[in-house]
């Protein structure tokens, strides 16, 4: 008889260790070890494949479920992909039972199987009929036994399935808990095969650990085929539903949307959402334009300078990487002087975006300008570019779209690096200024 064999790891990083501990080395957080108990399933022998030239491998149709949502079938690819397994996380209360809840009116008279771990089918049913959800095509199924789900998955033919949550899944034969490494990895497992098998499309709803990252092991998120994230604030309007990973499409993609009481809501101009609250003469407020994927967006950047009250300034900021803004004020003390050594500077992207491209370091660096000297920057226009650790202002790539943008929203002028302009055509209701580096724009911001 098999030796039952037992391990601990940790719930928030997944780090495995042959003994308790009290603190976990992978994440230094206290008291997140559990003991997991190894799967003793038997494995069985398939027929061996045989390889194949590739030219010999036919393709087919690659049929895709078009849901009707622009904001979710451009994240997706162009729809949701047959025999495709998608994983959407995020933060508790976010919206991402509301949005597989909403996948029954998308997609009628497609059949949708939603299966719920963590609540009961008269509760589902109530948040499909206050989201106007409640189709005859929505098959309801309150259950946690993964043999018993597989079963009826074969049984219904389902054309999309939803599990909520794959933390809540589990496979009688592994001894371990639901929730854990093991019951996690084989329930998800089972589920991709049956998912090819069907040609149906499976989403799975999976929980985050206190750092933000997907609960679990990392293996879950190499087993789907997409991963999707939602993004933003509960006690904000707007929703970010970011691709980051997806096998059938870009992984730069996201979606907006706006919670509402009937559900989520699609934001098909986020632009001109996003700058509808900013003060026309504010300081410390520009704008930049990121993109995200095969979109352009304009996005407001706040930033507060004042004399600090502790030994050491502050430097905080929402939306923005912490490091980079470092980096920025870095360089503007250095290379342009400015006295930033006394100061707290606070940082905010408007609306819950994030700011990760390079380009809009510019933007934050003349939104921190602007606050220091209380002079409005509202005159640069729109300020696109990458700051070097020299004060150069270097390319940034799409140039043509990006403006295209800013022209749409009414914007009559735009500071773009001058390495960007090589080959570019003019677009007609926009002044475009070149430059090359910080010192030039500062000189028009601060004549």
């Amino acid at each position: 008889m098999a030796k039952t064999k037992t391990r601990f790891y940790c719930q928030e990083c997944g780090y495995s260790s042959p003994k308790w501990l009290g603190k976990c080395p992978g994440c230094n957080f206290w008291d997140t070890m559990v003991e997991e108990t190894l799967s003793d399933r038997p494995h069985f022998s398939s027929p061996a494949a045989i390889p194949q030239p590739i030219d010999d491998v036919e393709i087919g149709e690659m049929p895709r479920i078009v849901t009707g949502s622009q904001e979710l079938d451009r994240l997706m690819g162009g729809g949701i992909m047959r025999g495709s397994i998608v994983l959407v996380a995020g933060d508790p209360g976010i919206g991402k039972s509301t949005m597989m809840t909403e996948l029954g009116r998308y997609l009628d008279p497609l059949t949708v199987l939603y299966v719920s771990g963590e609540e009961s089918a008269r509760q589902v049913k109530l948040r499909a009929q206050r989201l106007g959800a409640a189709t005859p095509n929505v098959l309801l199924l309150a259950e946690t036994n993964t043999e018993s789900i597989l079963k009826a998955i074969e049984d219904s033919v389902p054309d999309v399935i939803v599990i909520d949550s794959i933390q809540t899944m589990y496979d009688p034969v592994v001894s371990s808990a639901p929730g854990s490494i093991t019951q996690i990895r084989e329930s998800a497992s089972s589920l991709m095969r049956l998912t090819k098998k069907m040609n149906a499309a499976t989403f799975l709803i999976g929980h985050v650990t206190r750092s933000g990252s997907i609960a679990g092991p990392r293996v879950l998120e190499h087993l789907v085929d997409t991963v999707l994230y939602f993004e933003g604030d509960r006690n904000h309007g707007y929703r970010i539903l970011r691709a980051v990973k997806n096998r059938f499409g870009s992984t730069n993609e996201i979606g907006v949307f706006e919670m509402t009481n009937t559900g989520l809501k699609e934001v098909l101009n986020p632009s001109e959402i996003f700058l509808s609250e900013r003060q026309s003469g504010a300081t410390g407020s520009c704008v930049i334009c990121a993109m995200e994927g095969t979109r352009s967006l304009l996005i407001e950047v706040q930033a507060l300078v004042t004399r600090t009250s502790y030994g050491t300034p502050q430097r905080t900021s929402t939306g923005f990487d912490p490091k980079r803004l470092q980096l920025l004020l870095a360089v503007l003390e250095k290379r342009e002087g400015l006295e930033l050594g006394g100061h707290d500077v606070f940082l905010n992207v408007a609306g819950g975006m994030r700011a990760d491209e390079p380009a809009a370091d510019l933007g934050v660096a003349m939104a921190i300008a602007s606050s220091l000297h209380d002079v409005s920057a509202e005159k640069c226009g729109v300020l696109i570019g990458e700051v070097g650790l020299g004060g150069e202002v270097r390319g940034v790539s799409r140039l043509e779209m990006r403006l295209g943008e800013c022209a749409k929203l009414g914007f009559e002028s735009a500071i773009v690096p001058n390495r960007s302009l090589q080959g570019f055509t003019p677009l007609e209701g926009i002044r475009v200024i070149g430059i090359e580096t910080v010192s030039e724009v500062l000189q028009l911001l601060l004549p």
